[in-house]
């Protein structure tokens, strides 16, 4: 047995079992993957996938333990690769972050450039995408480090740790109605059209349950991911925008924006961060996550990695 064979199996569960997009995306022949599979099981003794024809059809009991031991080799491979990284190039490498598109326009580019002025020979790639696939990239090994608000701590195979606290602000012209109120209510967000995050990003649940509590049913006018397009359409009177704080908190200010603190209405929200339990973490992604946050401390990193202790809460 080889690791292409642990590879290929790994990849075409990944894919639904669809060995040509299993090729595709390990850029080979589909009867080579077939073939590696089939030698692996004669070798086993067992059938790790059952078959109708020459097509896969689900994964078989004894295959669903092969494949967890497949997950701890591979994931034992890259840590090797990360170490020989590590020990060659010492300050060199590839910092893969995977986050929302929210963080990534508000909240990282003053740590990346920090890191990036620490570690010149560091090159960063951001990955971007919906909460649950900032988790899949993780556990994909797409990316070592993850930032989000959501569905990071569902994933038992994820390290999380808090980051950083923050709460909703409204968003409306300087000529709007609201725009005078200092501490506006839900029956008054509730008067006008709302533009809102998407039902899975930046902490939009807290804001549904708020209102689902008092018994009311605001009116949407837009919902989107990305907190620029938000605020562009609430400029043009689409309706009253709500977004988190870090889209209003920047240099230089939006005079033709005024914000107002949603905390008393909707709560605090933290944003974690997350690695691959298991991971070997190199020593700049380390000091990435010290620059992220002040609590993200390398002792308590590692000690997390290792499984020591369970309340890392804000």
């Amino acid at each position: 047995m080889n690791l292409h064979q642990f590879r290929f199996v790994q990849e075409a569960v990944r894919r639904n079992l669809n060995l040509t997009e299993t090729a595709k995306a390990l850029f080979t022949s589909q009867p080579g993957i077939s073939k590696a599979i089939l030698e692996l099981e004669e070798e086993l003794g067992i059938d790790i996938f059952a078959r109708y024809g020459k097509r896969l059809k689900r994964v078989t009991e004894p295959g669903q333990q092969v494949l967890k031991s497949i997950e701890l080799i591979m994931r034992e491979v890259a840590n090797l690769k990360r170490i020989g990284d590590e020990f060659s190039k010492q300050d060199a490498g590839t910092l893969s972050i995977a986050t929302t598109h929210t963080q990534a326009r508000y909240f990282l580019p003053e740590p990346v450039a920090q890191l990036r002025k620490r570690y010149p020979k560091v090159q960063v790639v951001l990955h971007q995408g919906m909460p649950d696939q900032v988790a899949r990239m993780l556990l994909d090994d797409v990316a070592e480090i993850g930032l989000a608000t959501e569905a990071l701590a569902a994933h038992s195979e994820l390290i999380t740790l808090p980051c950083y606290e923050w709460q909703h602000v409204m968003a409306v012209p300087p000529a709007h109605p609201l725009a005078g109120v200092e501490r506006p209510t839900l029956e008054q967000l509730a008067a006008y059209p709302l533009v809102l995050y998407h039902p899975t990003v930046t902490g939009r649940t807290r804001i549904d349950q708020a209102f689902a509590r008092a018994r009311i049913k605001p009116t949407l006018a837009l919902e989107a991911i990305d907190s620029d397009v938000i605020k562009t359409y609430v400029r043009l009177g689409l309706g009253v925008g709500i977004v988190t704080e870090l889209a209003l908190s920047g240099s230089p200010p939006e005079p033709d924006l005024v914000a107002r603190p949603l905390g008393h209405l909707f709560g605090s929200n933290v944003t974690r961060v997350a690695f691959k339990r298991g991971a070997y973490l190199r020593q700049f992604v380390l000091a990435f996550a010290e620059m992220m946050s002040p609590r993200l401390t390398k002792p308590l990193i590692e000690r997390a990695m290792a499984g020591q202790g369970s309340d890392y809460e804000l």
